[in-house]
């Protein structure tokens, strides 16, 4: 497919902000059915939600520290500024109220969700895993990459692949349409659950996630020559 433009975006994460660069794609075959519809890029939905400056891993943080362990809006925010998140307490109430709208997603959209994929005929599922730390509960979160919907995010204890067979089997058993492909990172958990609920449907591994971890020696280099160059 053509790249139409590119579409600069910026996500405030755990880890600090990060600058996308998104490059989305059209058709230009007139008798495809999805002729100039927009393609973004399927890693952009595992990073955040649809025009929200925060990502996923901060939304499932918020909502660990909400309901596990049981702090007030004041004390996540004064919590997520020491970690040197710039945001508002507002902010904090509006991100709490996005991920309990995650988890009755399914149960409340599901009519919507059923008349979207329908439509389409057929889903690619991408499945990823936020922990934002040890201990916390992992937000599944269980998109279509054609639609761009988040069709179930769930937290569980474990990511032991019985727990995300039946997460995948609970969101396909009811779509009644067929499934092209899978995407997700190289977990094996993962790799292992997709097999079992999906045999013989083709699973492709994420690149970017590779590419995270091998610039992290690079990035961390780099910081500490900006700070000797700072002592000079």
């Amino acid at each position: 497919m053509w790249n139409e433009y590119n579409n600069p975006r910026h996500i405030r994460t755990l880890n600090g902000v990060v600058e996308l660069q998104l490059k989305i794609r059209r058709c230009q075959n007139k008798l495809c059915l999805r002729y100039k519809k927009a393609y973004r890029p399927e890693q952009e939905g595992s990073l955040a939600l649809p025009q929200s400056e925060f990502g996923l891993d901060v939304i499932a943080y918020i909502g660990a520290l909400r309901y596990q362990e049981h702090r007030s809006v004041p004390q996540i925010h004064t919590h997520l500024e020491l970690k040197g998140i710039c945001i508002s307490q507002r902010t904090v109430t509006h991100l709490i109220d996005r991920y309990d709208e995650l988890l009755s997603l399914w149960l409340k959209d599901h009519k919507r969700l059923k008349a979207i994929v329908a439509n389409q005929g057929r889903v690619i599922l991408a499945i990823d895993g936020m922990q934002p730390e040890i201990g916390h509960e992992v937000l599944w979160v269980i998109r279509d990459c054609l639609s761009g919907e988040i069709l179930l995010a769930k937290p569980l204890l474990s990511s032991r692949n019985e727990d995300l067979v039946a997460l995948l089997l609970e969101v396909t058993n009811t779509l009644n349409v067929p499934i092209n492909g899978v995407v997700s990172d190289g977990q094996q958990s993962i790799r292992k659950a997709v097999g079992l609920a999906l045999p013989g449907i083709a699973h492709g591994l994420c690149h970017y996630h590779y590419l995270k971890e091998a610039i992290k020696p690079i990035y961390e280099a780099d910081r500490h020559a900006k700070k000797e160059l700072k002592k000079k």
